[in-house]
């Protein structure tokens, strides 16, 4: 990345970012054992007011903030978080090594949805630490937001090889995940689980093992990994939403959305309203209220700079305007071209009866061989549409298959779609177009014989 231009603060225009250490929220109670965030957070805040020109206390401060934002998708943290690093940078550029400033601001980027920006943060820390980790991780999924699988893939090996460990394992899983190496992703996450060190570890690890078993459709352990990262750490809102799926797709629908409200509490992320909405859709009530409040959350988000068309784009495919939905994830898919952005424009473009252009991103979306059940069904849907049974009869199977309780309002979609399909004909589809007649190859002639003449004698005459 370009050397980063930062803003040059006007003599005694300085400001000290000296907040509340929860934001002027209430302090969220810390897990049994854990330090508490807030009180981190007022120690860094008063070492930057104690050494104001130290650039590794506004670094340290810089990716707290980040850390407890992502935590609790609290968006407000961000903009504080971002005057940190850049303060940081200010006092030690990033061309003379200031690489945990650079982490911090991938790792920003990374939790405002600007992976394009992440990227380039993290591939400046690395060239100019390639030993340092902690850009890894964000490289990893930056790459296969933005559609490069190999990048992602290679960048997980390096990290296994240079590290080791939860963390490593970890990520090479989800790489083999996106890869449709289910098996060995779940191998791996498995180990990752028993390499962790630390409770936070652990946690973090058990939650990823449980998000890889509830997309092969495996509740048991999906909710066997969520339980104890739970026990672990009961504030996480990743890991309760996914108890949340997995409560549901078992038709524990009561239990399910008790869950879902408490991980709202936690972590107000709008994906998890949206599906608390279509769990309620799906039991005969009404989820716009929902649905609305995750249009509100977008929108809040936005004015800290988090990038939401995608989930703004999904809620409008399905419960709004899907023409805005297209104008949205067009310009999602041409900032971040990766599975994610293709398979929501694709479904978008088909809910404004654009069938033939969504095929192509549905295509997109599936190629790289990630077995997603929601994509699978998809692009089944849009095959329907276009006329192509056998291919979406195929895939909405495969759906099914990958996980039969994919989602609580779609999965049953996905069911009476497959049987108003019907079984395929005996003997295979009926040919389109009559065959067109052979016509017969020629008869080749048989060579004739050539006579020889005797020696010193003309040939005879044929008569």
């Amino acid at each position: 990345m370009p050397a980063v231009a930062v803003a040059v603060l006007a003599a005694g225009s300085l400001v000290l970012l000296a907040w509340d250490a929860d934001g002027g929220r209430p302090a969220a109670k810390p897990a049994a054992g854990a330090p508490g965030v807030a009180t981190s957070l007022a120690a860094l805040n008063a070492r930057v007011r104690a050494s104001p020109r130290d650039d590794g206390a506004w670094t340290a401060l810089g990716a707290a903030l980040v850390e407890r934002g992502a935590r609790a998708a609290d968006a407000t943290y961000y903009p504080k978080a971002e005057t940190a690093l850049r303060r940081s940078l200010t006092l030690r550029a990033a061309g003379k090594g200031n690489v945990a400033a650079m982490v911090g601001m991938a790792r920003l980027s990374h939790a405002r949805g600007d992976f394009a920006t992440a990227r380039r943060w993290g591939e400046t820390a690395r060239r100019q630490a390639p030993k340092e980790w902690t850009a890894y991780p964000v490289l990893i999924d930056a790459y296969g937001r933005l559609g490069d699988a190999k990048a992602a893939g290679r960048t997980a090996e390096e990290l296994l090889g240079r590290r080791g460990g939860a963390t490593a394992l970890g990520w090479t899983a989800q790489t083999y995940r996106n890869k449709g190496w289910r098996e060995d992703a779940a191998a791996l996450a498995g180990e990752a689980v028993a390499t962790a060190e630390t409770s936070a570890e652990k946690a973090e690890q058990l939650n990823r093992a449980g998000e890889l078993a509830w997309e092969r459709g495996d509740l048991k352990d999906a909710l066997g990994y969520f339980d104890a990262s739970l026990s672990l750490d009961r504030r996480q809102g990743t890991a309760l939403a996914g108890r949340a799926r997995v409560l549901a797709g078992a038709g524990r629908t009561a239990e399910a959305a008790k869950a879902y409200r408490a991980a709202l509490t936690l972590a107000p992320r709008p994906e998890y309203a949206v599906e608390l909405g279509e769990l309620t859709e799906a039991g005969g009530g009404n989820g716009d209220s929902q649905y609305r409040w995750a249009r509100t959350r977008i929108a809040h988000d936005g004015r800290q700079g988090v990038r939401g068309d995608l989930a703004l784009g999904r809620l409008e495919s399905d419960h709004g305007d899907a023409e805005t939905a297209v104008e949205l994830l067009r310009a999602e898919f041409a900032r971040h071209p990766g599975p994610e952005a293709a398979d929501a424009l694709a479904w978008a473009l088909h809910r404004t009866g654009d069938d033939e252009a969504a095929w192509e991103y549905a295509r997109k979306a599936t190629k790289e061989g990630a077995r997603n059940a929601m994509f699978l069904y998809h692009r089944g849907e849009i095959e329907r549409a276009t006329g192509d049974y056998g291919a979406a009869r195929r895939h909405l199977a495969e759906a099914l298959r990958v996980n039969p309780v994919f989602s609580p309002l779609w999965a049953p979609h996905a069911r009476a779609s497959l049987a108003r399909l019907g079984e395929p004909p005996e003997g295979g589809p009926r040919q389109l177009w009559e065959p067109r007649p052979r016509k017969p190859a020629p008869r080749a002639s048989a060579p004739r014989p050539r006579t020889q003449s005797p020696a010193g004698t003309a040939p005879r005459k044929r008569e």
